[in-house]
């Protein structure tokens, strides 16, 4: 495997040694957590990084071009650069796909995990969203990849008040080439048989899960999740869809803010 590193970014507090670190969702990049940065800096050291084929990571690792991607590859990218910036464990912040990232990565490394904010979290396919993920895998040599991805974040983020996180993440997506498109796709049909092992399989740490009220396509089974574990809570945005973090970043930051200084209060 390659010894490149994917791109990241750091902002250091001068007094904090807890780090908090930022994983975007597929499409995305570290920039969708622009509304974040400036609250959660006053507080904490910040790591943002790019996914491998996203925003700046998108030509690091050419070597990779021929492997498939799998969630533990894509998780082990992020454990590197902790080690590289010799992060001995952090707060976790994820949004959408990234959400199952940072539950692997705790799965994997269980000590190095303090706490996770989980943020439009995907924690299983509903049947709408099985159906549309099958009808884009029997598309995708088909139609053009961005055609694919605006319908899904139209399908996805439906209401006018997602427009902005609806026009950022297309923005986004253009940066990624068909065949990333591609690997990132495929990665969805794993989706449901690991979360439903992350249902059965509760770990120790405490878990905030942040839904917008209007996530219509994963708050189901968020709460069911929930319901199964007591490590975890769910607080609904009001009037808010699928990517919380830009539709509704005051509320966002505060709540989960405000979880992260209560973790480290009760340690």
């Amino acid at each position: 495997m390659s010894d490149a590193l994917l791109f990241h970014k750091t902002f250091s507090h001068p007094t904090s040694d807890e780090w908090v670190v930022f994983v975007h969702g597929a499409g995305g990049s570290s920039s969708i957590w622009f509304k974040q940065i400036k609250a959660y800096k006053q507080h904490f050291n910040l790591l943002l990084i790019d996914l491998r084929g996203h925003g700046k990571s998108n030509q690091l690792i050419k070597e990779l071009i021929a492997n498939r991607y799998t969630f533990q590859a894509v998780t082990m990218d992020i454990l590197k650069v902790l080690d590289h910036l010799k992060i001995r464990s952090a707060h976790f912040v994820g949004m959408s796909l990234g959400t199952i990232i940072v539950r692997n990565l705790a799965e994997l490394a269980t000590d190095r995990v303090k706490s996770m904010v989980l943020g439009g979290a995907v924690t299983r396919f509903n049947i709408r969203s099985q159906i549309l993920v099958k009808l884009g895998g029997l598309c995708k040599h088909i139609i053009p990849y961005m055609w694919l991805y605006s319908l899904f974040a139209y399908i996805v983020m439906p209401q006018r008040t997602q427009r902005e996180s609806r026009h950022l993440f297309i923005r986004e997506a253009k940066n990624l080439c068909q065949k990333e498109f591609k690997r990132w796709f495929i990665l969805t049909a794993e989706v449901n048989p690991l979360m439903k092992y992350f249902k059965d399989k509760e770990l120790p740490i405490p878990t905030l899960y942040l839904m917008g009220e209007r996530d219509y396509m994963f708050i189901q089974p968020v709460k069911e999740m929930v319901a199964a574990h007591q490590k975890s809570k769910l607080l609904e945005i009001a009037n808010c869809g699928h990517v919380c973090n830009v539709e509704r970043p005051e509320e966002f930051n505060y709540h989960s803010i405000s979880f992260i200084q209560q973790q480290i209060e009760q340690r």
